[in-house]
């Protein structure tokens, strides 16, 4: 099995090689076209109607900053509050900036391409029609951030780095599970509902227009993928044997200690040399990251509970990683908080460009901006 990637990164220069994993389980057609769920059909009407083209949504005219390219403060980059840090001249620290966004985006962009395999696995394996109406429209969204984040990371960054081993295992275990519900659980409610409380976080602390942008709609893409994960497995959860239940906890657990454990960016480290090892130690005693870590949760915690899976082994498994006070968040308002702010910044967005159109104008007779 060939890696996905080189280890390192690659400067404006695509990713190569491909990965083949093997699949199971089989492709279910269903005759049963008059069972109706009103809440899918509904998922699955907002996911036609919101369909956003990156090329017309996003303004990829606009220029950013080489030695920040995502306007990104200082408190996402884990070593930041350190002596090593305090050292680094302003240029070393832009490069540092650049790597960071480069490594995350890329991480982005793999878990996506992984999306997007696992919603057309969903397409081909859920026995329901609604769901296979959903997930078509999840398919297209999942091509759509590929597609963009892969811009973004050769126009506006220009540093591309291969998939964590952490990142890759776990899509490996997913895509080569058989069971339906398995894909679910692992894409739509965990890796989903890791990028939609990572997604938010940066949404909330970018300051480039382009990309805080652009994570809002994204953002609200997830939102709906993590809602479809819920619904299709809540009903179906209530039914598990104890030893079905048992197996999807501990795959659950264990899987939200590697997600965990995946952001030291050890591949950043070792490609920038400021001392890999000092750095990691630095990052995995961050307290920027500890919290910035903690809050990835708050999105994967109530969907466990949502979907019925919170029995005694899931429930002591979350208090060992400290993450059970995020079982009392509602995640209906959630995404209704995050639909509105998407929309929020559409508008603004809209003004922006309104202004920058205006100023150009004026410019160009000589009128005073």
């Amino acid at each position: 099995m060939s890696n996905l990637g080189p280890e390192g990164p690659e400067d404006l220069v695509g990713l190569a090689g491909s990965w083949a994993v093997p699949v199971g389980g089989d492709a279910l057609f269903t005759w049963d076209y008059d069972r109706r769920s009103e809440r899918l059909l509904s998922l699955y009407t907002k996911g036609k109607q919101r369909q956003w083209d990156a090329d017309k949504r996003l303004d990829w005219s606009h220029e950013v900053d080489p030695g920040d390219p995502l306007g990104m403060p200082d408190e996402l980059i884990w070593i930041a509050d350190s002596e090593l840090w305090d050292r680094l001249p302003e240029k070393e620290r832009s490069v540092v900036r650049t790597h960071t966004a480069g490594w995350m985006y890329s991480q982005f962009l793999h878990g996506e391409q992984g999306a997007l395999v696992c919603a057309a696995q969903v397409v081909r394996m859920v026995p329901d029609i609604d769901a296979k109406f959903y997930a078509s429209t999840q398919v297209m969204d999942e091509a759509r951030h590929v597609e963009a984040y892969d811009r973004y990371l050769r126009e506006k960054i220009g540093v591309r780095y291969g998939i964590t081993e952490s990142l890759r295992g776990l899509l490996d275990t997913i895509v080569r599970d058989g069971r339906w519900d398995f894909t679910y659980l692992g894409m739509q409610v965990l890796i989903e509902g890791l990028a939609l409380a990572s997604f938010s976080i940066q949404r909330d602390l970018m300051t480039d227009p382009l990309a805080k942008a652009f994570n809002a709609y994204v953002l609200e893409d997830e939102a709906r993928h993590v809602a479809f994960g819920q619904l299709a497995l809540r009903q179906y959860y209530q039914d598990l044997t104890d030893a079905e239940r048992r197996e999807r906890e501990e795959f659950a657990v264990e899987a939200c200690h590697v997600l965990s454990e995946r952001f030291a960016g050890q591949e950043l480290w070792h490609n920038l040399d400021y001392g890999a090892e000092e750095c990691i130690a630095l990052t995995r005693q961050s307290a920027a990251l500890r919290v910035f870590r903690y809050r990835l949760f708050s999105r994967i915690v109530p969907a466990l509970k949502s979907i019925n899976l919170f029995g005694p082994r899931m429930q002591q498994g979350l208090e060992t990683l400290r993450l059970m006070r995020f079982s009392k968040m509602d995640p209906d308002e959630t995404s209704a908080a995050d639909e509105a702010k998407a929309l929020e910044i559409e508008q603004e967005e809209l003004r922006r460009r309104s202004r920058q159109v205006e100023e150009a104008i004026a410019a160009g007779r000589g009128e005073p901006a």
